[in-house]
């Protein structure tokens, strides 16, 4: 295959603005033919954006897009595709209950007579499945085969369509390793085709596998772009992160002496394809921090802490006594609060009240034969904001209409209600403005001081330090260090999210 000297697509000071926010600004990159390139960065750096924009499902603000060199405008997706541009998403976009012929020719089937040639079809998808080492029967239902298997359907979809591009935009996140080989197996296999692939992940081990360039997004601005075998691990997660200078700077320490006995264990505790069997104790009086990258098994951590997913294996012990966590109301009963990482969707009632909000865990925790009166409810609920500082024009606005640093005071209302023993927070400071982060801040320091046991997620290094007595390191799903007193800081958190499988 001839050396290209030229990027096949390229975007040039791209830049994107909904509202006030600038999802993208300034941003270049360049997909070479024959090349995998990775596209990397934590939530909210641009990425969706960046993979909209170079697809057509959004038009850019600022800068342009070149398909081999000329300018150009996609006005939706198919008018990409149908510039040799094409995209799987992790979520398989195709028909389960058609055939896998069906589904690789959809739109696009030959005909004679107006009449679909299903023998056609049929042979036709034998032959370009077997190019991808795929042998299997044609004429089944997709639905009925893997979810590994649909993936690589989906992308011999989108080549046959496209053959340019190929943008895989988490397509191992639902895979385990066979699969994950089988699938690297069919990039490669394209790649040497000469097609231009954009893969988007969260696994640092398979960026480093599969790709041979990196792009790296933080708060919708370019932080880097060059060749993968020109950086290391450590080098990526510090870029992701945004932290280079503080490394320098000593932890800030707490006295591991101050927590109290153990409040609940943790032991073994798995869910197959969401995160590894971990053990974990938490003290009275602790804040256990866990780090790593996202997608790296930290919410699927804290969801099976509440019983919002069922573990498959391990046990969960509340001051020895075994707890059952078959579901969340068991973990309110038990005394555990949850702030998810996504507020809007998971964690507020967006058209109740304030005061609605902050009363509602109380309310299901006491059963509804106990109502709370009015002046109860207007009590609590005043008691709460005022103490957190909630700033609201009135307890009887709809929740949605707060800022969001207000809007995550009141989720931390609502658990403090309860007088929780335990309280999970996920990202309890992400995208609040700097006074709210500054109060949650003090209120997990407070909460730790008064004997609660905490487990903080966080992909603020710092605050993490700051605030920690132990360190956990979620990395590829699994728990993969534990760090207590000199070792808390955010060199040794980055080592250990970088560290490479295997190694010591």
């Amino acid at each position: 295959m001839a050396v290209a000297i030229a990027p096949v697509l390229q975007g040039r000071g791209l830049g994107k603005i909904f509202g006030q926010h600038h999802a993208l600004d300034q941003v270049d990159i360049d997909l070479w033919p024959g090349e995998v390139h990775a596209l990397l960065g934590e939530n909210g750096a641009g990425k969706s954006t960046l993979i909209k924009i170079l697809t057509g499902a959004h038009s850019a603000d600022a800068g342009e897009v070149l398909l081999e060199g000329r300018p150009v405008t996609f006005r939706d997706p198919l008018q990409a595709q149908e510039h040799g541009i094409g995209t799987v998403y992790q979520e398989v976009n195709l028909v389960p209950n058609l055939s896998v012929a069906e589904n690789l020719f959809l739109g696009h089937q030959p005909t004679r007579w107006g009449f679909v040639q299903k023998r056609a079809i049929a042979e036709r998808a034998r032959r370009v499945l077997a190019t991808y080492g795929l042998d299997i029967d044609v004429k089944a239902e997709l639905g009925s085969y893997s979810v590994a298997v649909q993936q690589i359907v989906a992308i011999a979809r989108a080549v046959e369509l496209s053959g340019k591009v190929l943008v895989l935009d988490e397509p191992t996140a639902s895979l385990d390793r066979a699969e994950v080989d089988r699938l690297f197996d069919v990039i490669r296999s394209l790649k040497a085709r000469g097609l231009a692939i954009l893969f988007i992940t969260h696994f640092l081990d398979q960026v480093f596998a599969i790709s041979d360039r990196v792009t790296i997004l933080r708060n919708g601005r370019l932080v880097k772009s060059q060749p993968l075998t020109t950086l290391s691990r450590t080098d990526v997660v510090r870029m992701m992160l945004g932290k280079d200078i503080v490394f320098a700077q000593p932890a800030t320490l707490l006295d591991q002496t101050e927590t109290g006995p153990v409040l609940v264990s943790f032991k073994g505790i798995g869910k197959a394809g969401r995160v590894a069997p971990f053990t974990l104790d938490l003290c009275r009086g602790e804040v256990v921090g866990v780090a790593g990258l996202l997608g790296s098994g930290r919410t699927e951590m804290a969801r099976l802490m509440f019983g919002v997913d069922v573990a498959d294996e391990g046990s969960v012990h509340l001051e020895s006594k075994a707890l059952s966590l078959r579901n969340p109301a068991h973990a309110v009963a038990a005394g555990f609060g949850f702030c998810p990482e996504d507020r809007k969707a998971d964690g507020i009632f967006g058209d109740l009240s304030v005061r609605e909000n902050i009363i509602i865990a109380l309310q299901a925790k006491l059963g509804w034969l106990r109502a709370l009166s009015r002046d109860e409810q207007d009590e609590i609920s005043g008691r709460f904001a005022e103490a957190l500082d909630i700033r609201a024009a009135s307890h009887d606005m709809p929740v949605r209409l707060l800022s969001g640093g207000n809007q995550q005071k009141v989720i931390l209302a609502r658990w403090l209600a309860i007088d929780p023993s335990l309280l999970i927070l996920d990202e309890p400071t992400r995208g609040i403005d700097v006074g709210a982060h500054a109060e949650i801040v003090r209120t997990i320091n407070r909460l730790r001081e008064d004997g609660l046991a905490l487990l903080v997620i966080s992909s603020e290094l710092d605050e993490v330090v700051a605030y920690s007595s132990r360190v956990v390191v979620m990395r590829d799903r699994e728990m993969v260090a534990e760090l207590t007193g000199q070792d808390i800081s955010p060199a040794v958190i980055v080592q250990a999210i970088a560290a490479q499988e295997g190694a010591a």
